[in-house]
């Protein structure tokens, strides 16, 4: 009975390496062993580039060397122009459900 139950949990952790070595996550897998920078869009309208140092199935991530970048609409007036603005945070926990969508930061290769 023993021996069944490690045989299935054995079984299940092989089928989440494949799903995170070859799935949707490889990408982030990809990112945590070569220590490259992904670009995160969130729900709240913001862009999150940084190097991805753990994730989970759920997203949910430990980030390093964050930069978070979004625009502000200054209020009054139509005159006003929206104004970039980014922000530097060394270490982030990143909650999985405020992800969009995660891409490999193509300038980070060729330099």
């Amino acid at each position: 009975m023993a021996d069944s139950a490690a045989a299935t949990a054995n079984q299940t952790d092989e089928v989440n390496r494949d799903k995170f070595e070859s799935g949707p996550l490889s990408l982030l897998t990809k990112a945590c062993e070569e220590n490259s920078q992904v670009l995160i869009n969130c729900r709240n309208n913001r862009k999150i580039l940084a190097r991805v140092k753990a994730f989970d199935r759920h997203l949910n991530m430990v980030l390093e060397n964050v930069r978070e970048l979004w625009t502000e609409v200054p209020k009054g007036g139509s005159s006003k122009k929206p104004v970039n603005k980014d922000r530097f945070v060394s270490k982030m926990f990143l909650r999985g459900d405020s992800v969009i969508m995660v891409l490999r930061n193509p300038k980070a290769k060729q330099q």
